[in-house]
């Protein structure tokens, strides 16, 4: 958990405002000058700001109090004191201020990768003794002083910003996918717990359009109750246009996965099981996967479900369409009737319930047929984002 922050409890304080002086003038030729003090400067403002390059709150593990800059006394000949300078809390987005001990919101950033929010004000300068001369009182020695400053436990909670967020159980295939589509490279590897924190990654849909994907550590069966790493990470797809239900083929409970995950999902928040989704059935290589697959079509009846093969790059061009179709909010059927692809996709048809071909299904698994793909059959495919090269010098 070293290298992921997603939560901080900090301690801000705005400035305190200058005191007014009591001051009178005194200057040669001029007496009973008068009162010349100034006011007090005001403190700082304690201010929350969103920067986009920011993804974690590790700049908040070893800082854990801010303080804004308390405002300059006042001085004679009417002199007035310095502001102090706000004290700038820079967060990522998708954060979310907290009171730290009524867990009541404060401050939902949302979405929007850039904004201020000015937490906590500083205090008012004080007078100076100029304000208080009257016709009958014309040598004050009376000053106030600034206005205290405030203090406050918050607690800064961050929500990545994903388009469509992974879910599944462990080793259920979701870091291969996002290894598969995207330049992140989680580690991959054959036992549970493998993703430990969540990893991002960037789809590209062509120069001025992409997706972001979030991968999000296995949820196991009662997570919502704590168990597991899952539950720690759900929040991070509360905020997702969509979510992808990774099903592993080859697991034997594989038929309950989709009702274990969404059950667990609602226990969370009643939001998550109100998102689009869809159903991407892995490991389609493995014996007996095909005959899986249509069982677990028939089980979840008008839920399309599309199967694929990470390793064998099977029906991953589906995936892709669909993933398009759920952010974008187009209608996956209608592009694929009259035929224009979606968002310079590879496939003209976007259609999240289409199923892979019947080539490799039936295929024997020692000695798979390929053949083109404009026969409608899948083959070796190349990676969305091929790494260049470097030139021979």
């Amino acid at each position: 958990m070293v290298k992921f922050a997603d939560e901080a409890l900090i301690q801000v304080s705005s400035g305190k405002g200058g005191n007014g002086c009591a001051s009178f003038r005194r200057e040669k030729y001029i007496p009973l000058g008068g009162p010349s003090g100034g006011d007090g400067g005001r403190g700082g403002d304690l201010v929350f700001e969103v920067k986009r390059n920011l993804r974690t709150l590790v700049h908040l593990r070893y800082k854990r109090h801010f303080k804004a800059q308390t405002g300059g006394d006042g001085r004679g000949n009417k002199c007035f004191g310095k502001d102090g300078e706000d004290c700038v809390i820079s967060l990522p987005p998708g954060s979310i201020i907290r009171d730290a001990e009524t867990e009541e919101i404060i401050h939902d950033f949302g979405l929007s990768d850039e904004g201020r929010f000015v937490f906590l004000q500083g205090g008012n300068g004080g007078w100076g003794n100029v304000h208080f001369k009257s016709s009958t009182n014309q040598a004050p020695r009376t000053a106030l002083a600034g206005q205290p400053s405030q203090t406050r436990m918050v607690r800064i909670e961050l929500n990545i910003i994903a388009d469509i967020g992974f879910v599944g159980f462990p080793n259920a295939g979701k870091s291969s996918l996002l290894d598969h589509f995207t330049n992140a490279r989680p580690k991959i590897a054959p036992y549970p717990f493998t993703t430990k924190i969540p990893n991002l990654g960037v789809l590209r849909i062509d120069e001025e359009s992409d997706i972001i994907l979030a991968d999000i550590p296995g949820i196991i069966e009662g997570a919502s109750e704590g168990q597991g790493l899952g539950i720690r990470f759900l929040k991070h797809i509360s905020r997702t246009a969509g979510l992808a239900f990774i099903i592993d083929l080859s697991d034997d409970a594989y038929l309950e996965s989709y009702e274990k995950l969404e059950a667990e999902l609602g226990s969370f928040s009643p939001d998550l099981p109100q998102k689009r989704r869809v159903v991407i059935a892995n490991k389609l290589d493995v014996p007996g996967a095909p005959e899986r697959l249509e069982l677990l079509r028939e089980r979840l009846g008008d839920q399309p479900v599309i199967g694929i093969s990470v390793h064998n790059r099977w029906g991953l061009d589906e995936v892709r369409d669909a993933f398009i179709a759920m952010v974008y909010g187009l209608d996956a059927d209608e592009d694929a009737v009259s035929g224009e692809p979606v968002l310079g996709s590879s496939v003209a048809s976007a259609s999240v319930s289409a199923t892979v071909g019947e080539s490799f299904m039936h295929a024997s698994l020692e000695d798979p047929a390929y053949e083109s793909a404009d026969d409608g059959y899948f083959g070796a495919t190349v990676s969305l984002n091929p790494k260049r090269k470097g030139k021979k010098k």
